[in-house]
């Protein structure tokens, strides 16, 4: 399994330039927030998937009164080489490169390294829009399956043309009569992709959120798809395409109830991390080793009961290399030492990280 052995981080958020070395097993960030815990997080997070874990534009990212950032990670690889991975992202170009060498596409890499996140942030999976629920289906299936990734995108740009056509006084019907055809076999192979998923991660989430609340009440996933195709005249109307995979959303369950209205904090919470930890288990299943795996804040807002239960889980299983922040450093090791031997610790201070213990 990929294991991060050492990253370079330069003007990314508050860092501005830092170099750290990883133990293959545990590595714990403690300080306050607002410190970088975060931010270093989703540099790790960016060298695997090319992005942020969370939804805003590049220069967001940029460190005060740059215009860009690099970040930078050497590797060791499920074959025991190591690889370096760069990404540099300066003036809305992007380039990322393995040993020196340049990807022509960004899809290539995806899938390369594995990760899992788990944020605060994922909260909106709850309570936003389908559209944050598209974005982790599509999270989780473009790392396992090339294939998916590449309907996707294909998808993406015809349906980008489409809703060009439809802006125009008269839409060529032609024109939209071959693009349908062609988004029809994507939006199929969407379809097909999303709808296992859920069937593969509904028992495996039921049973996290078992383990993680100890019971009580039970939880599931639904897969809303909505069908590609059949509503042109309402298309015509609307002047953009109305149905289809941009569309889908996933409804997420407690006792038969939406949990966005069933579900406590601390209930919403326990399933977001039982949610993500499903996530990690299928993918373990579909590469045949272990993510990596980003706990960023994930003791927030559950009990010392629950969080003793996750913990469990955690030391049970065979996980790879696992990343935790939190802002008790004190309870922080107190859990971790309990798990392993085989940890590092750093604080965290203004975008600075000391490696401590």
């Amino acid at each position: 399994m990929p294991s991060l052995k050492k990253i370079v981080v330069q003007d990314f958020r508050n860092i501005a330039f830092q170099e750290l070395s990883f133990s293959p097993n545990v590595n714990c960030i403690s300080g306050n927030n607002g410190e970088g815990k975060t931010n270093l997080m989703d540099a790790i997070h960016y060298l695997s998937m090319t992005k942020s874990a969370f939804p805003a534009p590049d220069r967001y990212n940029f460190r005060y009164g740059t215009d860009g950032f690099a970040i930078g990670g050497t590797y060791t690889m499920e074959n025991g080489l190591e690889s370096r991975f760069a990404i540099r992202v300066k003036e809305g170009e992007k380039r990322l490169s393995r040993d020196d060498k340049p990807y022509t596409r960004m899809a290539e890499h995806i899938g390369v390294l594995p990760v899992v996140m788990v944020s605060p942030g994922d909260s909106a999976l709850v309570s936003e829009s389908g559209e944050e629920r598209r974005r982790l289906a599509n999270a989780v299936l473009s790392q396992m399956d090339r294939e998916y990734l590449a309907a996707v995108q294909a998808y993406n740009r015809l349906l980008a043309q489409r809703n060009k056509i439809l802006k125009d006084p008269v839409p060529d019907s032609a024109l939209l009569d071959v693009l349908d055809s062609q988004m029809a076999v994507h939006a199929a192979r969407i379809f097909a992709s999303r709808q296992k998923l859920v069937e593969e991660l509904k028992p495996v989430v039921a049973e996290y959120y078992r383990l993680i609340s100890g019971g009580g009440e039970s939880v599931s996933i639904e897969y809303k798809a909505d069908v590609f195709g059949g509503f042109r005249d309402r298309d015509f109307q609307l002047r953009y395409t109305s149905s289809g995979p941009q569309r889908d959303d996933f409804l997420f369950t407690m006792d038969g109830h939406p949990i966005r209205r069933a579900g406590s904090q601390g209930q919403q919470k326990s399933f977001l991390v039982a949610l993500k930890f499903a996530q990690y288990e299928v993918m373990k299943r579909s590469y045949g080793f272990a993510p990596m795996l980003l706990l960023d804040d994930v003791f927030d807002k559950l009990d010392l009961g629950r969080i003793s239960n996750l913990i469990a889980m955690v030391a049970g299983q065979d996980f790879g290399q696992i990343f935790i922040t939190d802002t008790d450093r004190e309870r922080l090791s107190g859990i971790v030492d309990r798990i392993t031997e085989d940890r590092t610790y750093f604080n965290a201070e203004g975008g600075v990280f000391t490696k401590v213990g």
